[in-house]
């Protein structure tokens, strides 16, 4: 019953930061990769929990890239060079889908083999690419937010499944706000064009 509670207690608390992390995101406020890894080191501990390891070292990663995301839009800012939203190129589009995919199939074959991992190979698969996602979000390519959407829709079903009723609802106005902050900053992106036209 203790162990419930704190469960839910770190729950809560990493459902609030990743809120706030999401909201300052949108932003582009640099404070939102402060917020995200909050959320993440709990979150880790919570998957850990549950079994659902390729999220553990997903949220692990977030924990990395929010260390990067802050250093590097903080280091831009200070250069008077802040880092821009702009159009994914075609390259870097499919290199982010293959390494997606091949980091779907590794993890999925590697936690159906060697752990007691549920549902290995879509775990995986979410996990892949919010990795990629979550770069891309970082170099503020515009198409992070339509990978968010498919990711995000996908996970609320991994989450229901494990019964992380606060997750799946976390999950659900993360679905909801990728499409927001997709909107966001196409029209920033699409502001700014014009501007320098």
């Amino acid at each position: 019953m203790k162990g419930e509670i704190l469960a839910l207690g770190l729950e809560i608390m990493a459902v609030l930061f990743g809120l706030a992390y999401l909201f300052f995101l949108i932003q582009e406020k640099r404070t939102c990769w402060l917020f995200g890894i909050a959320a993440s080191l709990l979150s880790i501990v919570l998957f850990y929990r549950n079994n659902l390891y390729s999220e553990a070292i997903l949220f692990v990663y977030y924990v990395i890239i929010g260390v990067y995301g802050y250093w590097l839009w903080t280091t831009k800012s200070a250069q008077n060079t802040p880092v821009e939203i702009i159009k994914i190129p075609k390259k870097i589009l499919l290199i982010s889908v293959v390494v997606g995919c091949l980091g779907a199939l590794f993890l999925g074959w590697f936690f159906s083999n060697h752990s007691d991992a549920d549902s290995p190979y879509f775990d995986a698969a979410t996990t892949a690419f919010s990795f990629v996602a979550s770069y891309l979000e970082v170099k503020k390519y515009i198409a992070a937010w339509l990978f968010w959407i498919l990711i995000n829709g996908a996970t609320i079903f991994l989450y229901q499944s494990k019964d992380l009723n606060i997750y799946t609802l976390l999950t659900m106005v993360y679905f909801a706000f990728s499409f927001f902050g997709f909107w966001n900053w196409r029209k920033k992106y699409n502001n700014n064009k014009m501007v320098s036209a």
